[in-house]
């Protein structure tokens, strides 16, 4: 008897931290979510999957969750965006079938509908992505009234009865490949590269969102990701946007809120889970595959927190819970005007400082290194853009249709840009050789922004202050 209830117990033992490593990771996600409020019963919610070890242990969490056998199962109805970057990595046609291809099998195998894009839509999407959407906020009591209704209405139906629909966009032209690869080009560090390819990645996914009808999009950031994403966005100067960089929920959109569940996880945890459990994962090469250490600021940073990590094992998580005390001193981003908005990351300006600022220092000091003239008429970021240089009409108050080469094209500059981008995408802009290559979008917004402040100037003396 003894015998057979140790052999019973050593059948168990490698059981027992599987299961309750098993629940405690399950628990984790939902608890996040729960805890939030802010995904709503009956809601459409677009999962951002990369093929990374992060973003498919989500899309496992959510399978998981919508299960029939799943207690406390989730309610909203999903679906999966992959989009394709191979273009601006240089992939070959081949490559990025074969990528492709592997994704759409494991999407397949979800049951979920799914849409795969390539980054090259972002050269056709129109200048309402960088314009805010309509957003309307809901009661603290709004949230247990939709559950309410959701389990009285639709107590005996699968949520995730939804068609399974699978779009995958046929491969684009060479011409398009060919302006992607401009863009990218057109940045002089990697820096600046991984700056652009987040930008135009996040303006794919809120504009298939937009049309699709999804009002959430959930990111796979790991707990590791946004430590990383928290020290190299201070180094380039988005102290002001972490809040909405690395917290929950960013609502910079508007319309389309985007939250990361799988924030409270390390990047140890989710490679364990993966590999006890099986999840399927495809790996996607990014800018920063096989580059040295110090290619980049993002990947320098990287470097560094994982080393400090192997021999303090709390610095991810110390850098990660000083993050969820951080908060924005711009203003609250509902009561921000589209107009005082970045045109690159959709964040808030936080460049309308006084003339005594460390700001204005910098600015100063920057045009002093390139042995520019500081004078009275100098042009510096102000509250009100296209109020400087009235008199002279021969600086930053210059259109994009002002400017013009001889031979009748029309030809951008840098100063055009900056004063709707700000402090760290002034940067981003500055290491490009050249800002005609931007996407249609960006340009067109920014011609509009402009002739709105030159009207507003000519109208000023008949407007009411606020």
């Amino acid at each position: 008897m003894c015998q057979v209830t140790e052999e019973y117990h050593q059948d168990l033992e490698p059981e027992l931290p599987r299961d309750c490593f098993d629940q405690y990771f399950r628990h984790k996600f939902r608890a996040m979510l729960g805890k939030n409020r802010i995904i709503f019963p009956g809601e459409k919610v677009l999962l951002a999957v990369s093929g990374g070890p992060s973003s498919s242990s989500m899309l496992h969490q959510v399978q998981e969750g919508l299960s029939q056998s799943a207690h406390k199962r989730l309610r909203f109805l999903p679906g999966i965006i992959y989009v394709d970057e191979g273009g601006a990595l240089g992939q070959s046609v081949e490559e990025r079938r074969l990528t492709v291809a592997k994704m759409e099998d494991m999407f397949k195998a979800t049951g979920f509908p799914f849409h795969i894009l390539p980054l090259e839509q972002v050269l056709d999407i129109t200048s309402s992505v960088v314009v805010l959407g309509p957003s309307s906020p809901q009661p603290a009591s709004a949230y247990k009234a939709a559950v309410d209704h959701f389990i009285r209405n639709d107590v005996s139906s699968n949520v995730t009865s939804e068609k399974e629909v699978g779009t995958s966009q046929p491969f684009v032209l060479e011409s398009q490949t060919h302006s992607l690869r401009q863009l990218m080009d057109s940045a002089k560090t990697l820096t600046a590269r991984e700056d652009l390819m987040s930008m135009l990645r996040q303006r794919v996914l809120v504009h298939t969102a937009r049309c699709e009808g999804y009002s959430k999009v959930m990111l796979g950031d790991s707990c590791t990701r946004l430590a990383v994403k928290l020290l190299s966005s201070i180094s380039q100067g988005r102290g002001a946007h972490l809040a909405q960089d690395t917290g929950f929920s960013d609502c910079r959109y508007g319309d389309v809120i985007s939250v990361r569940p799988m924030r409270d996880y390390s990047a140890k945890e989710i490679a364990y889970y993966n590999h006890l459990f099986h999840v399927p994962s495809v790996f996607t090469p990014n800018l920063h595959t096989k580059s040295k250490e110090k290619s980049s600021l993002q990947h320098l940073t990287e470097s560094f927190v994982n080393k400090l990590q192997v021999d303090f094992p709390s610095t991810v998580s110390t850098i990660y819970r000083t993050s969820e005390k951080l908060q924005t001193a711009c203003k609250n981003s509902s009561s921000v005007d589209h107009c005082e908005r970045c045109l690159l990351c959709m964040c808030s300006l936080d460049t309308a400082f006084e003339a005594a600022s460390a700001f204005q220092a910098t600015i100063l000091s920057d045009h002093l290194s390139q042995n520019k003239s500081v004078g009275a008429n100098s042009c510096f970021p102000r509250q009100n853009p296209g109020s400087c240089c009235k008199d002279t009409g021969q600086c930053c108050a210059t259109t994009f249709e002002d400017r013009s080469c001889s031979s009748g094209q029309r030809l951008a500059d840098a100063t055009d840009l900056k004063r709707w981008l700000c402090y760290s995408c002034q940067l981003t802009v500055k290491d490009m050789s050249s800002v005609d290559v931007l996407p249609q979008c960006i340009l067109s917004e920014a011609q509009r922004r402009q002739r709105r402040s030159r009207m507003r100037d000519e109208i000023s003396d008949f407007l009411l202050d606020d």
